[in-house]
């Protein structure tokens, strides 16, 4: 498929110029085709699709490098960050709302992740032994 800035005489060649389009035909000549059936073309040849030529291409690999070469790809990127960054907000989230429930003097101190999840674990002991008692 051509990109809005690749016109067809960017593309690489599909076969080398020494190597006929009806090679696949039987003798390697356009002029064996002819003598074949009368007709320039055999009846193998036919135009490829646009993909066609990138999925031979790509079938010979091993899984792990089609997923390598398919997470390359800038759409695949910005979606991964995309989904990461939203991911991220969810948990900053989490911790904000978790935070607002945490005793401290003073209230509005600034508390690191860490230091959030040890303080929950200590204000819950504390509410269980309240519970207990």
């Amino acid at each position: 498929m051509l990109n809005s800035d690749q016109t067809e005489i960017d593309l690489p060649p599909t076969h080398s110029e020494s190597e006929s389009v009806f090679s696949d035909c039987g003798g390697g000549r356009a002029g064996s085709a002819e003598d074949a059936g009368g007709v320039g073309l055999c009846a193998q040849s036919r135009i490829a699709e646009p993909g066609e030529a990138v999925k031979k291409d790509l079938q010979h690999l091993s899984r792990e490098e089609r997923r390598r070469r398919r997470r390359a790809t800038a759409k695949y990127r910005t979606a991964h960050a995309t989904r990461e960054r939203i991911r991220v907000e969810a948990f900053n989230m989490a911790f904000a709302e978790l935070r607002k429930l945490l005793p401290t003097l003073p209230p509005d101190k600034k508390l690191s992740k860490i230091e959030i999840l040890r303080l929950a674990i200590c204000y819950i002991s504390y509410l269980n032994h309240v519970l207990d008692v």
